[in-house]
């Protein structure tokens, strides 16, 4: 076996000490039936309840159990990063350590993949959250992340997802964007599908999901929607808003020569002059900010020695720095 065998697991987890040993119990026997080599990555987001001592319990019991703890909680983005970063396998499940996800729907995620699919996402279908405070704000944040990234999935939120390592490569996920991945991945070419799983009630402990997160999660949108579709040419977005302010400007200003000199109105009687002025004024600003962000994007690539496009596969081909050498240098 190989790491081309392997399955990561990544559990981001904080003040979970009450699910820590139901976890494990179900957990391990159901990566054990899947006859494949594994590993377990928990991740302690600066838990105080006692849950880095029952994990690292469980990690000298377990070889498989792998604990990372952080000095203070960030959030669970950026424990899922982490996680991301020392995982090993070929196969990445990330998954929620509340004893919602259930351990036995991964093999079923696996064999899904195992079709051609790069992403396999987890819907919870038949979700057991409180209605008004969890589900139907999450039903419409999903209709709202379907509509605006083209990306059609019934549940972004839920953690339990499977992905090939290759989709995670290159991209970075910070705020609530952990739940973006699968736009990210299909917008780079990535097969998706979407497989209804189990979700249970939570049991035992207390949720860290709260109303604010919604508000988050639409910024977070706006984010991903400007990083990966105007990453490399800004000035489309920058300009394209200051032409509209340009608009703005022009009809305002004309419709005040209007009034001017065919309704007898003077300039300083309708806010029009002063609406012309500043929709130039910001147009002008928007177009300046469009170019400077065209020049940070070209020093970020060529600092970087990034390209703006990603290779599926080469076949009879080096990699371009190996078969012609390191032209830039040169020149």
């Amino acid at each position: 076996m190989s790491n081309r065998d392997l399955v990561s697991v990544i559990i981001p987890i904080f003040d979970e000490a009450e699910n820590i040993d139901s976890l494990m119990s179900a957990l391990l026997p159901a990566m054990d039936a899947l006859a494949r080599p594994y590993e377990i990555i928990v991740i302690d987001d600066g838990s105080s309840d006692g849950t880095g001592e029952k994990l690292a319990v469980a990690a000298r019991a377990h070889s498989q159990v792998k604990v990372i703890s952080f000095k203070r909680n960030v959030g669970q983005t950026a424990a899922m990063m982490a996680g991301i970063d020392h995982a090993q396998g070929a196969v990445i499940v990330p998954m929620d350590g509340d004893m919602q996800n259930d351990p036995a729907d991964i093999g079923r995620l696996l064999t899904k993949m195992d079709e051609g699919f790069d992403v396999v996402s987890g819907w919870r279908k038949n979700r057991k959250d409180a209605f008004f405070t969890r589900t139907l704000p999450s039903k419409l944040a999903n209709s709202l992340i379907s509509w605006v990234s083209g990306v059609r999935l019934n549940d972004y939120g839920c953690t339990l997802k499977a992905y090939r390592r290759e989709v995670l490569e290159g991209f970075r996920l910070y705020g609530e964007m952990h739940r973006f991945v699968p736009i990210y991945a299909k917008w780079q070419g990535a097969r998706i599908a979407e497989l209804p799983v189990t979700h249970h009630a939570r049991k035992a402990g207390k949720s860290k999901y709260g109303l604010t997160r919604i508000f988050k999660v639409m910024l977070d949108l706006l984010v991903v929607k400007f990083l990966t579709q105007y990453e490399a040419k800004p000035i489309y977005i920058f300009g394209t808003v200051g032409l509209g302010f340009f608009a703005v400007s022009l009809f305002a200003g004309l419709y005040a020569l209007y009034l001017k000199f065919f309704r007898a109105t003077s300039f300083i009687e309708t806010p029009l002059p002063l609406l012309f002025t500043l929709g130039f004024i910001t147009g002008v600003m928007c177009i300046l900010m469009g170019l400077l962000a065209e020049v940070l994007v070209r020093i970020y690539y060529e600092a970087q020695n990034k390209t703006q496009y990603t290779v599926k596969e080469r076949i009879n081909i080096a990699p371009a720095g190996e078969q012609r050498g390191d032209v830039r240098r040169i020149i």
